[in-house]
């Protein structure tokens, strides 16, 4: 098993038959998921399907959206397409705000220096008296 492809660094650890029954499905319906591109099982050098934990999860979640919500194979293509751009959206939030607050950490270490810079300029000055005389209005 050593040569087994791993997708996405999860081990397939059963094979169709085993899944299957975990999944409380038929076989067939397993290789029904894959054609339709709403499951992709890890291969072995000679083709074998290995499921893995995770492939198990999402049969048993594609059983429960197509019994109990009545969902038929294109809806839940969609659906699972749908949660996966929300997944990529949170994970670009996460990516950005992490980016936001390096910048504003690196910004506010910039307005330091620039106030450390001012004080160094300022030269105190002695207090003067200004006097101010009225001027003549023009007509």
């Amino acid at each position: 098993m050593a040569n087994v492809k791993k997708k996405q660094d999860i081990t397939a650890l059963f094979m169709i038959s085993v899944a299957a029954e975990l999944a409380g499905m038929h076989p067939q319906t397993l290789r029904i998921y894959e054609q339709k591109g709403l499951i992709s099982p890890a291969r072995t050098p000679k083709n074998t399907r290995l499921y893995s934990e995770q492939d198990i999860q999402r049969l048993r979640y594609i059983q429960r959206l197509t019994t109990e919500l009545g969902m038929n194979l294109a809806g839940v293509e969609k659906v699972i397409e749908l949660e996966q751009h929300i997944e990529d959206l949170h994970s670009r939030i996460d990516g950005l705000r992490s980016e936001v607050a390096t910048t504003t950490e690196k910004l506010k270490q910039e307005v330091q220096a620039v106030h450390k810079s001012y004080r160094r300029d300022l030269v105190p000055l002695q207090k003067t008296e200004i006097i101010v005389t009225s001027r003549k209005q023009r007509r």
